[in-house]
């Protein structure tokens, strides 16, 4: 890694060194979630490199810098693999990309695209209150270090915007609808032990609209809606013969509702998470673009 490395490198420093190799046929495999190595991608392109990465950052760049990177690809017509960024190992960026390439026309997209609401909302039934649920999923490495960064539903939405500007939609992240889970007073300042004793005190919020739901037949999944321009991440209730409430675990469900899937909805589902299943996504984009390039 460059921060390992002997000789202190930036990013850009390090594309201009690759540069100078004058390479063919090689690429960038970005594993990181770093700011610093997608504001390189540029100078990368430029040295040659096409890029392969489950980083989501240059996805969801203002849309003029997405742009401006998009068009520098084609001019140097570099390959961007990206299978990872929604879904990790699951094939949802092919499958939409392959049911636009043959012509069909996206209706809407919805998905359960977070791996730790998925498991919280499929463990979740009201036996234990939310917020033990939430640090007990904490506990096991379910949910990040600070676990508001999977309840805030920004993950979502950024998925979402990814998944929109894939079907051609000129969107950016504030046009996402996101309804937070976190409670507006727990929102600010740096994690400590004591946001789940203050969590706690909403406990009772998130056991009535399970009871609700549980009622009508219903259950809970918080779900990403991609609809006729609009993108939205929202808790919400799903009849048990909506794909979505076939989730199990920590699964990601995205169900394809177009021209062509229109009684019935092309579903993806599997884990959505992990080492594992992301590392193979990446391995098999690598594979993917060693297939593109001339022998």
């Amino acid at each position: 890694s460059l921060s390992g490395s002997r000789r202190r490198m930036t990013p850009a420093g390090f594309a201009e060194a690759v540069a100078r190799l004058e390479l063919t046929n090689a690429a960038l495999v970005d594993c990181t979630a770093d700011d610093s190595i997608v504001e390189a991608y540029p100078a990368f392109i430029n040295a040659n490199l096409h890029i392969v990465t489950p980083n989501k950052r240059a996805n969801v760049l203002p849309w003029r810098r997405y742009e401006s990177l998009k068009e520098l690809l084609d001019r140097r017509q570099k390959y961007f693999l990206y299978e990872t960024n929604v879904g990790a190992g699951l094939p949802v960026m092919s499958t939409l990309r392959d049911l636009i390439a043959s012509g069909d026309e996206v209706v809407k997209i919805e998905g359960i695209l977070s791996g730790t609401l998925s498991y919280l909302f499929n463990a979740y039934d009201g036996s234990v209150p939310f917020s033990q649920l939430v640090a007990e999923a904490r506990e096991m490495g379910f949910t990040e270090p600070d676990p508001r960064d999977d309840l805030s539903g920004h993950d979502v939405a950024r998925k979402l915007l990814i998944l929109a500007r894939e079907i051609g939609l000129k969107m950016e992240i504030a046009q996402v609808r996101v309804h937070s889970l976190v409670p507006p007073p727990l929102r600010r300042g740096p994690f400590s032990s004591q946001f789940f004793p203050a969590l706690a005190r909403y406990d009772s919020t998130v056991l009535k609209r399970f009871e609700a739901a549980r009622s009508r037949g219903s259950v809970l999944r918080y779900v990403g809606i991609l609809e006729n321009g609009r993108a939205e991440a929202s808790l919400m209730e799903c009849s048990r013969n909506h794909p979505l409430a076939s989730a199990k675990g920590s699964d990601n469900i995205i169900a394809f509702t177009t021209t062509r899937y229109s009684r019935t909805p092309l579903v993806v589902q599997g884990p959505g998470a992990g080492a594992d299943v992301t590392a193979m996504g990446v391995f098999s984009d690598i594979l993917k673009l060693l297939h593109y390039l001339p022998e």
